[in-house]
């Protein structure tokens, strides 16, 4: 087999230019079952930022205001390593899955792959019919049909782009924040409408025209790949024996005895390479712009069926079960991906039951020393913020030190409400008395409470003069 087809990209023309790929509509059963996996995506994803859990959005990513809402559990930028260890595990798990079955991620899951193969190629095939109509299409001149054609097109194109981009910004916002703009109307807010329009032109770039090279030439995944899959990855495979026999491929031609000629179950009709979203030719193998969609597949099965061949020459396989007919076991490397994920899943479990509602911050006010008064009491006066992570307000909070023998004084009133999902901060003085103190500077331990229930627990240092210690 000759390995020139990996000197370049199915896209890309031998001058430098865009080969626009016009790929066949698909069907069959995997098909269908991409359907039904890509609708329920669908309708998660613009669910998702409408779907409240105990008041808190399902799903929010507001970089702007570090919030973030993660299947209803609000995370602040206290709770950042926990967002880390989250972001890790994902990639870990990206990597196993890859180990394991390879980029079927990409075919069956991706963003990019739905929104193209299930919503903008489906209008286009609706619009501009199958592939042979398409082609013919693009090469006919400007005629009244033409320009209709495209004008819809390409209107209906900006709609849903512009429909996707305000998805993205109720996860970026909050839809509560995206509902009041709309109702206000767009130029009420032009400091949002202006990102969102320029959101809009990305989205509708990216599938009205740059399309599957962002699976080949932007997106990392594909040069991932490379690295994480070896010859027992289950992937999109061509059955390379069964389809070359002895003496290579060949023409169908009825009533031929194909196995006593010596050759394969393949009869290069070409039909996966026509049907394939990238260009390839799954018959060279494993190809970095495969994205295991399984189009290929269904076609050859369907071929296969109509000159009575058994299924599966292209298949779901590992090289080493085409080659050498050995089963699917997990790997050594598999079985280490897996430990850690166990590990940091376990650590992340955790740390979210041990995650308080309640995040408190007691420091000492930069630059103050600290001031001795009447009867050996000595005197600290400390910033303090209080992050309220839940979607009610907290009610009747004061602190009380659980350490020492000591006052705390408010600069303001005694007792606070801290808002739902908002902090309150302010100034407060401890004052101790000089004999109970260890040293210059002792730990102290504050509670914080809402009534009588202790609902945080805080430590910060307190500053005595050494004389005392």
């Amino acid at each position: 087999m000759e390995e020139n087809f990996r000197d370049s990209i199915g896209t890309i023309t031998q001058e430098g230019k865009r080969n626009w790929i016009f790929p066949k509509k698909p069907s069959g059963r995997y098909y269908d079952y991409r359907k039904y996996v890509s609708y329920f995506l669908l309708i998660f994803l613009i669910a998702a930022p409408f779907i409240k859990i105990g008041g808190h959005q399902f799903l929010m990513f507001n970089v702007l205001d570090r919030r973030f809402n993660i299947f209803g559990v609000p995370f602040w930028p206290q709770d950042f390593h926990l967002v880390v260890i989250s972001m890790i595990i994902g990639v870990i798990f990206i990597a196993l899955f890859t180990v394991a079955y390879g980029r079927i991620f990409c075919g069956w899951m991706c963003p990019q792959t739905i929104f193209l193969e299930m919503v903008f190629r489906r209008i286009e095939y609706w619009i501009d019919g199958d592939r042979g109509a398409q082609m013919r299409l693009a090469k006919a001149p400007w005629t009244g049909k033409k320009i209709r054609k495209r004008v819809l097109k390409w209107t209906v194109f900006f709609i849903i782009s512009f429909f996707i981009a305000n998805v993205f910004l109720a996860y970026l916002i909050g839809s509560d924040q995206l509902l009041a703009y709309i109702t206000d109307g767009p130029m009420a807010h032009l400091d949002t409408m202006v990102p969102l329009l320029i959101f809009t032109g990305v989205f509708y770039f990216i599938f009205a025209w740059f399309r599957e090279q962002v699976c080949i030439i932007a997106c990392p995944y594909g040069r991932l790949q490379g690295v994480l899959l070896d010859d027992k990855s289950i992937v999109v495979a061509y059955d390379h024996k069964r389809g070359e026999g002895e003496n290579g491929r060949k023409k169908f031609r009825k009533n031929e005895d194909r196995e006593a000629l010596g050759h394969g179950d393949c009869i290069d009709c070409l039909q996966c390479v026509n049907v394939c979203p990238t260009g390839i030719d799954i018959r060279n193998g494993t190809q970095l712009e495969c994205v295991n969609c399984t189009a290929c597949i269904d076609e050859c099965d369907h071929i296969m069926d109509s000159i009575n061949k058994p299924k599966g020459l292209i298949r779901y396989a590992s090289e080493d079960e085409i080659t050498n007919k050995n089963k699917f076991k997990l790997t050594p490397r598999m079985k280490g991906y897996t430990a850690v994920l166990f590990v940091l899943i376990g650590v992340l479990v955790g740390m979210l039951f041990m995650r308080n509602e309640v995040e408190a911050n007691v420091l000492r006010l930069p630059g103050q020393l600290y001031e001795r008064k009447e009867n050996n009491i000595i005197s600290n006066v400390y910033t303090y913020k209080l992050v309220n992570k839940t979607a009610k307000d907290i009610e009747n909070v004061s602190f009380e030190l659980m350490s020492h023998n000591g006052e705390i004084k408010m600069v303001s009133q005694d007792k606070f409400t801290i808002p739902a999902e908002q902090l309150s901060e302010g100034t407060l003085f401890i004052e101790i008395n000089a004999s109970a103190l260890n040293g210059d500077k002792d730990k102290l331990k504050i509670g914080v409470y809402s009534g009588d229930k202790l609902i945080e627990t805080t430590v910060t240092q307190f500053l005595a003069p050494r004389s005392y210690n």
